[in-house]
């Protein structure tokens, strides 16, 4: 395993190396130099040539300008992780990065094959989580997402042992939100504490940094819709458990042109008012890395005559479309799903543009104050 994690000292060095990058990086977790753009490992097949792919990417990736790399330990059946792990040993052993200059983040929730869908995934599923007692009776929640503490912990070594990592930087509880749709809201919520328990306890052990909630819907529903969560609920939970110094500093929630929502929304409760989702995060001390930025391809073009108007100098609706995102007040980094170079190469050209002022972003929306 690689050992340490991401450190102030070592994404600054990284930075410096990329100082033709105008803007590019910004302070996040307590002094990380992160890049705006970090690059999202989701989409794909799960085979060799897929893999193949990611790697290029991800080399291109790094050496580039990019030090946030997203993954999760479902993803393609774990092999996400696994090219992730390949990559970055290899790197680092030819002296092209040190590991304290990247920034990993996985999640863990999903139920996951091994590398390749099982002939008889039912069977499968019994022995490697049920036999084993990993998986519990009512630990499972619409027949794909656990949360308990001892899922939890497999899934974590799972993340590691893949990564090749002693520590992950960010962890996140992958969707937590999933399991509204079957429990009771008191019960979800004890749910989360028990969770937050767990990972508070890896922090200590040196296996995680900081750990967070990675969301779908939640941070983008009204207060009275079933799977809404309520990020002020979330950070007492975690002060209960830790105190003021808890390590639930970072959430992952959709943000792009056609869910603006996080920036829109005044959904969450703030100390004096209500307000959206990135104001309360900064709030509360909270990173912010903004997903589906390109809406799997489909924000890539098509894109109005203002995008052109309000950021100029990019060469494609793709740029444009991640321009929007990584300028958005309250975002730290903008995760784009990369598995070709030439994906690479069009976001590092975005890159060599500092981000939109606020002036150029505010012409393309009026916030919406609907609670």
């Amino acid at each position: 395993m690689l050992k340490h994690r991401a450190t102030a000292e070592g994404t600054l060095a990284y930075a410096n190396r990329h100082a033709d990058l105008p803007g590019n990086f910004r302070p996040m977790l307590g002094g990380l130099s992160v890049s705006s753009i970090g690059i999202g490992t989701y989409l794909g097949e799960a085979d060799d040539e897929t893999d193949r792919a990611y790697a290029e990417s991800i080399r291109r990736a790094l050496r580039g300008g990019i030090n946030v790399i997203d993954t999760a330990v479902n993803y393609r059946f774990q092999r996400a992780e696994r090219t992730i792990g390949r990559v970055l040993s290899e790197l680092v052993a030819a002296g092209e990065l040190r590991r304290e200059e990247v920034v990993v983040a996985s999640k863990g929730g999903y139920i996951t094959f091994d590398g390749a869908m099982p002939s008889n995934p039912r069977a499968w599923f019994e022995e490697k989580f049920v036999s084993s007692g990993i998986v519990g009776p009512g630990d499972l929640v619409e027949g794909s997402h656990c949360m308990t503490p001892r899922y939890l912990g497999a899934m974590l070594e799972m993340s590691r042992a893949n990564l090749g990592l002693e520590t992950i930087d960010i962890y996140y509880l992958h969707n937590p939100e999933t399991q509204l749709g079957s429990l009771a809201r008191p019960e979800f919520l004890e749910r989360i504490g028990r969770a937050f328990e767990f990972l508070e306890r890896q922090v200590a052990d040196g296996k995680i940094g900081v750990y967070g909630t990675a969301t779908w819907h939640g941070y983008r529903l009204g207060a009275d819709e079933r799977q809404y969560l309520q990020l002020e609920e979330l950070v007492q939970i975690a002060t209960r458990i830790a105190g003021e110094g808890h390590h639930f500093r970072a959430i992952q929630l959709p943000f792009n042109l056609a869910m603006p929502e996080a920036l829109t929304l005044a959904n969450q409760q703030l100390p004096d008012r209500r307000g959206s989702a990135l104001r309360a995060a900064n709030s509360f001390g909270i990173a912010v890395c903004a997903s589906a930025t390109l809406l799997q391809g489909r924000l890539a073009h098509g894109l109005p005559a203002i995008m052109a108007q309000a950021f100029e100098g990019l060469t494609s609706d793709a740029q444009r479309a991640l321009q929007f995102v990584r300028s958005a007040p309250g975002v730290n980094v903008a995760l784009v799903g990369m598995k070709s170079p030439a994906h690479v190469d069009e976001t590092l050209h975005a890159l060599r543009r500092s981000p939109a002022s606020m002036e150029a972003f505010s012409k393309l929306f009026t916030p919406n104050k609907r609670a």
